[in-house]
């Protein structure tokens, strides 16, 4: 079973290898993706982070899901020094940086949840795999029609941050200027939460990024920094 639709601004895109595909699971992904933009969009006047960031609703009146987004912002917040941080000053609120990783890795326990043993699940380049071996690109940072490496994943996840697809959007917090060093930073870990929340924190700050996503317990990283040279951990899973 394959199925792409276009949620929360990118193509997310689903399948699964398992014999019986219990078609309410898929639909049931793809629904919590469609609910997460409407609640958690900074861009949407009238969801739960806009109402939030204008003062309309109070921190003690978010919902639990939304109290869970915004106390893993400020444990990465606290982890990198400043430098990931969804509070910048002269912006509104947006913790999209974590409710990408945050809201596939749910979508992805939905699956399991209902049996499915075998899936990848691919939002915008950002994967969560089940039941593989699964092998995983990673883009080139320069050439849209190469890749970098091939990664063989089993049960996990794995995350890139770059400026190549969306320009320099990637903001160090300590300065608030774009984050500088890195061309782009891949982690591998057990959640989608995890490695997409750590790509993105270890982007913003720079080359010191990678020893302190290394050091994450669980998280493998693969990264190119500036001077186009290439840093990975050992426990990076290259594809033979």
């Amino acid at each position: 079973m394959r199925r792409v639709e276009h949620v929360m601004g990118f193509p997310v895109s689903l399948r699964v290898d398992d014999e019986q595909v219990p078609g309410s699971a898929v639909d049931a992904v793809f629904a919590w993706l469609r609910e997460v933009d409407e609640r958690f969009s900074p861009f949407k006047p009238g969801s739960e982070v806009s109402r939030l960031d204008r003062g309309e609703i109070g921190p003690c009146e978010v919902s639990a899901d939304l109290a869970e987004v915004l106390a893993l912002c400020e444990e990465y917040r606290v982890a990198t020094g400043g430098a990931f941080d969804v509070r910048l000053p002269g912006r509104g609120l947006d913790p999209c940086a974590v409710v990408k990783g945050w809201a596939v890795q749910r979508a992805a326990e939905l699956l399991r949840a209902a049996g499915v043993e075998r899936f990848c699940l691919n939002a915008g380049g950002d994967v969560v795999a089940a039941g593989g071996p699964w092998r995983v690109g990673v883009r080139h940072t320069e050439r849209a029609d190469r890749l970098c490496t091939v990664l063989e994943i089993t049960d996990g996840a794995v995350a890139t941050s770059a400026h190549y697809e969306r320009g320099a959007h990637i903001l160090d917090g300590r300065t608030g200027r774009p984050a500088t060093g890195l061309l782009s930073v891949t982690v591998i870990a057990a959640t989608l939460t995890e490695a997409d929340s750590t790509a993105t924190a270890a982007f913003a700050m720079g080359t010191e990024g990678i020893a302190w996503a290394s050091a994450r317990p669980g998280c493998q990283v693969f990264a190119v920094d500036a001077e186009r040279r290439v840093l990975r951990t050992e426990g990076v899973p290259v594809a033979a």
